[in-house]
């Protein structure tokens, strides 16, 4: 006995070392990923230039998230980028005079057209300020190009190209994946909302003529905002472009110079020797460079003004919409509308400014921000602001601001609602074998039973109520529009409009960004330049954040990591898996390159 009580202890003590051990190693790692992530001030030299080569993707607010964009695999963090930052970043370089102008050294930027469009304005007003922009890739693809095309001088790669080759709209469709698997996606749309495409990939298996037609119109929209574009920077027809793209003429580097594409034809040596002529110095260790995530952190150089009480409240919603909290890239009704709540009831708050980036959801969710958008407006102006998409439930969402700003290439509309119910009778009967049986106390007790085919009369009932919640969306539309319901219809029925399209229909009311949504609800405010940001939700401190991770988020953010391109096909289903009741929802198998 006396043996058995000393391997007992033995083992105790043991195992309480290991897990000691790993706890001190956890404590550890915990500490090296707060140091890696707190904010350093950064010293900038004078004659500097600041180099961005954006790798993360770009929301329209970043978390203070300890795990987003964290490499497991070298452990180091990759400071994730919003928006936001980015807008005030380069007017704080603009006003620097330390900074002496931008490298652009990038192949693609991981943002969505309208983004590229804002950060691209922003560069205009940097360079307006007298400071230098270049730009130099290996390889250009087209929405790099577009960001490019703003600069002083562009330079590619001897053996570079540039993928100039106009929109390419894919939509996928797993039709065929629920035939293999026996599943039968029972499908109820609005009236006539034959736009409401959303629903297509579960039932066809190519796209219907209104579809068609609506995304041609939708890719045209937005490839002439761009082309436009490109043409007032290099000075090239936009018949030319077209022929251009058409012929795919840019495959070689001497095309694409002698096409005016480009100012030269350059190694980055040479962009070297290049930059250092340019900025006065003899020697290549004398150049000075700063990245653009440590300048975020750089003390700013303007004038610090005493901090005026007044606050204008940016409410960021982003993702697709669903009830509750939400998760990670979703907005949660309960989330978003307490977010609205706490900005109206803030007394220091004289104006809202909501920033909607959503292609919808839950119409349900939809309805409960919506509501708290509207009480927002009837004690301070309210102001939208779209980013990439705000459609469907994200154009729910906006309707009862005072105004709305959308980009020339936000993508807004699918005024339209369906429901979608899945029958797993074939997958679990005929493939797995699986059969249910049920009693019930009254005839529909089994409404809605995704083990087998709605009854007629609750599909009748199930239309009923989408035909109501369509109804419903267009009269708000039309009420808090000033347009007559009958001509919403017509260009509602879950059709997709360009942020151009949607200002000549009347669905927003004037062409900016974010920073053009702040500036307006500071005016009707009456603030003038007096006026100081608070952002919501608001972010949870770092150790919340870092248990939230730990307890699940980061095996998402792994997953994605692993999937890398392919990620976009997960969240599709992941977004299926997860509707629930009537939708309001864009076309979400939409993938523009």
């Amino acid at each position: 006995m006396k043996q058995f009580f000393k391997f007992m202890f033995a083992s105790f003590v043991g195992t309480l070392l290991t897990f000691l051990i790993i706890f001190l190693i956890f404590v550890g790692m915990i500490a090296g990923i707060v140091a890696m992530t707190e904010q350093k001030e950064v010293k900038v030299e004078a004659n500097s230039i600041l180099h961005i080569k954006w790798e993360t993707p770009i929301k329209d607010r970043a978390a203070e998230n300890p795990f987003e964009n964290f490499d497991f695999g070298k452990m180091e963090p990759s400071k994730p980028l919003g928006l936001n930052v980015i807008l005030k970043t380069l007017d704080k370089a603009k006003d620097d005079p330390n900074i002496v102008g931008i490298v652009l050294n990038m192949e693609t930027i991981p943002a969505g057209t309208s983004t590229t469009e804002e950060i691209r304005n922003k560069m205009a007003e940097f360079k307006e300020s007298g400071k230098f922009i270049y730009s130099y890739a290996e390889n250009y693809d087209q929405k790099a190009y577009f960001l490019a095309s703003l600069a002083d001088e562009i330079y590619l790669n001897p053996e570079g190209m540039i993928l100039f080759k106009g929109l390419n709209v894919q939509v996928a469709f797993l039709k065929g994946l629920l035939e293999k698997i026996d599943v039968e996606m029972q499908v109820v749309r609005g009236p006539n909302n034959k736009y409401k495409s959303a629903v297509e990939p579960l039932m066809l298996d190519k796209m219907s003529a209104a579809n068609r037609e609506q995304i041609q119109t939708l890719a045209n929209s937005i490839w002439g905002k761009i082309l436009l574009a490109l043409s007032k920077s290099r000075g090239i027809s936009v018949e030319d472009l077209n022929n251009i793209a058409d012929n795919l003429d840019l495959t070689t580097a001497q095309k694409a110079l002698e096409l005016k594409f480009i100012d030269g034809i350059t190694y980055r040596d040479e962009l070297i020797t290049k930059l250092m002529e340019k900025t006065g110095v003899d020697e290549e260790d004398d150049l000075e460079w700063v990245g653009f995530g440590k300048y975020i952190d750089a003390k700013s150089k303007a004038k610090t003004k005493k901090r005026p009480k007044d606050r204008i409240a940016v409410v960021y919603a982003q993702g697709s919409i669903v009830s509750g909290k939400g998760g990670p890239d979703e907005i949660g009704s309960a989330t978003m509308a307490k977010a609205v709540r706490e900005a109206r009831q803030d007394e220091d708050v004289k104006a809202i400014v909501f920033r909607v980036n959503s292609g919808g959801g839950s119409a349900l969710a939809s309805e409960v921000i919506r509501r708290e958008v509207e009480l927002a407006t009837k004690e301070k102006p309210v102001i939208v602001s779209m980013g990439d998409v705000a459609a469907s439930g994200g154009y729910w969402i906006s309707t009862n601001a005072d105004y709305i700003f959308a980009q020339p290439t936000t993508i807004t509309g699918s005024i339209g609602v369906f429901g979608v119910i899945p029958n797993f009778q074939g997958l679990f009967n005929d493939k797995l074998g699986i059969t249910f049986d049920k009693v019930m106390t009254n005839k529909n007790a089994d409404f809605i039973d995704v083990m087998e085919p709605m009854k007629p009369f609750q599909y009748k009932k199930l239309n009923e109520s989408i035909i109501h919640i369509y109804e419903s969306f267009i009269q708000l539309v039309a009420t808090t529009r000033d347009l007559d319901p009958d001509y919403v219809d017509g260009i509602a029925k879950g059709r997709v409009w360009s942020g151009t399209d949607a200002l000549e229909l009347g669905l927003v009311d004037q062409l900016g960004g974010l920073e053009d949504a702040v500036s307006y609800a500071a005016e009707k405010a009456e603030l003038g330049e007096k006026y100081r940001i608070n952002e919501y939700p608001i972010q949870l401190p770092f150790f919340e954040q870092l248990i939230k991770e730990l307890t699940g988020e980061t095996k998402a953010r792994i997953i994605g990591d692993e999937l890398g391109e392919f990620k976009t096909y997960y969240d599709h289903i992941q977004t299926i898996r997860k509707m629930e009741g009537v939708q309001a929802r864009l076309p979400f198998f939409y993938e523009i390159n």
